[in-house]
């Protein structure tokens, strides 16, 4: 393969400076990433970029005691006026998308546009949880006693804790803090410790977003959002403590069977966004040309570290012939290499583990007697500590091996079908239950791959990929994903607490199901 790669030629320190500055115009005073034990590095380059402080385990505790606190004065300002808060919000990230979404692509490796992609999910969230903010409705309920009411009422649930990963790394805060937020909750977040800048660039608009509140008459305690950067131990200490009702945490899922357990001995909630092993059927009457553009995008964008990247491909063997071939063109074409330059469709490798878990991933296909198309490492000039790579095609005959599991990494495995159901089967057959996609025009392939006998994921389309979902929807899987959902439709239940409530406006005391109790 020839795939066109571009060669880093910055000079040392340039994406320190940059970050710098970024960092700076966000309004992060330097103490807060220099002379800290938490190292900061640019996958772009590999490059140190900051020395964040990291919080102890005693002062973790102080803060979520001190996020409960303000939690309990929080709950009580009317939901339409905590909106505004978020309102604030929304426009101080439309004020620094630019800036915001460049220092993403430093620190996470996203080319340009998914960076600011990112930022601009942030305001999306935030024009949603708005809305919303006038629309916690309840229900009215039919009772069967006369004289009664009988109705149901939503209230703040108390802290939330938000553990996110390096892939997205502000959005996934946004979806969960924005909802949190307009639900009377205070926010506690312990972002991945492998992008803790662009943390402390939220962190710092949310604090400005919070001042010019209170400038305006709005009453709101200064705990409402606290951010926690350290290891393991602080994410358990997260996890743990009694004072967090809910936690909604973005990682794999080891991870998850991890924080599942400890949640639940606690008798807290979860909101688990896990593994993701994503397909996408090519069916005989798919429009290629529309396929390829969505099979490229949802198998490659973001160097494969989406949750929602495509994985496994099942292609129609009377188009294999035909799609296969052009995948592989556009594999072989694709820009490869700094993803701050105008013209670069992937980026970076985040670091060398998931460079080392790709090619793992790839011998083991190898000795399944797959064919193995890319994968490979691409050095950039000055720049031996980045993990750029060559997006891997894997032309496999059977779904086994490695293609069972989740590898974060831009391989598509590639599967030759012939009968409609077995392919239902075969994509299924998977522990995760993420995202999914059909290419096809026909209506009863659709239809039926939309019904319960069809995809068994949270997310399911038709000529579409399975990665780039809309704040609208609720996001999130099934099985080993989680089961959790965030951002649209209903999600913001899972923040609150639902109280069921009849009352009494007659004088007498009718029981519900004839019961009779008469005393003296």
């Amino acid at each position: 393969m020839t795939t066109t790669t571009q060669t880093s030629t910055r000079a040392i320190n340039s994406l320190a400076g940059e970050a710098d500055a970024l960092l700076i115009s966000l309004g992060v005073k330097r103490s807060r990433y220099t002379g800290g034990k938490l190292i900061a590095r640019s996958p772009i380059t590999g490059e140190i970029t900051g020395h964040v402080n990291e919080i102890g385990a005693a002062d973790a505790q102080a803060a979520i005691d001190k996020a409960h606190a303000a939690f309990l004065e929080w709950r009580l300002v009317p939901a339409p006026k905590r909106g505004e808060l978020v309102r604030l919000l929304g426009e101080e990230l439309r004020a620094n998308k630019q800036a915001l979404g460049r220092l993403v692509s430093i620190e996470a490796g996203k080319i340009a546009s998914e960076g600011l992609g990112e930022v601009q999910e942030m305001i999306d969230i935030c024009d949603f949880a708005v809305g919303l903010s006038r629309q916690l409705y309840g229900l009215t309920i039919a009772t069967e006693r006369s004289d009664h009411r009988m109705m149901e009422s939503w209230h703040p649930l108390g802290v939330t804790g938000i553990i996110s990963a390096f892939n997205f790394p502000v959005a996934v805060w946004s979806w969960n803090a924005a909802l949190a937020l307009i639900c009377g909750n205070s926010i506690v977040w312990k972002p991945s410790e492998k992008t803790p800048l662009t943390a402390l660039a939220t962190e710092a608009l949310f604090d400005r977003a919070l001042a010019r509140f209170k400038a305006e008459g709005g009453k709101a305690p200064d705990a409402l959002s606290t951010v926690l950067f350290g290891g393991r131990e602080i994410g358990e200490i997260l996890v743990d403590h009694a004072k967090v009702p809910l936690v909604s945490a973005t990682g794999s899922t080891a991870m998850g069977r991890i924080v599942g357990p400890r949640l639940a001995k606690r008798f807290a909630r979860a909101i688990l966004e896990l593994g993701g092993n994503n397909a996408a059927i090519v069916a005989p009457t798919a429009d290629l040309d529309l396929t390829l553009r969505g099979v490229a995008f949802a198998a490659m964008g973001t160097a494969g570290q989406r949750c929602t990247t495509l994985r496994r491909l099942f292609v129609h063997e009377s188009v294999y012939d035909t799609f296969v071939p052009r995948l592989k063109r556009a594999y072989e074409s694709v820009t490869i290499g700094d993803p701050l330059k105008d013209g670069t469709l992937v980026g970076p490798l985040i670091d060398a583990a998931a460079f080392a878990s790709m090619q793992k991933a790839l011998s083991e296909a190898r000795a399944a007697g797959a064919k193995v198309f890319g994968g490979e490492r691409v050095f950039a000039d000055g720049a031996d500590e980045a993990y750029y790579v060559r997006p891997a095609l894997v032309e496999i005959s059977e779904q086994t091996g490695p293609v069972v599991h989740e590898t974060f990494a831009p391989i598509l495995y590639v599967i030759k079908y012939r009968d409609f159901n077995a392919v239902l089967d075969l994509h299924n057959a998977v522990p995760q239950g993420l995202s999914s996609s059909i290419f096809t025009n026909d209506l009863r392939e659709a239809e039926a791959f939309l019904s319960a006998r069809g995809s068994d994921c949270g997310i399911a389309n038709v000529n579409i990929g399975p990665s780039g979902a809309e704040i609208g929807g609720a996001f999130g899987g099934e099985k080993e994903t989680g089961g959790g959902r965030e951002s649209g439709s209903d999600a913001w239940k899972a923040y609150m607490r639902r109280a069921t409530n009849t009352i009494n406006f007659g004088r007498t005391l009718p029981l519900a199901q004839g019961v009779k109790f008469d005393v003296a």
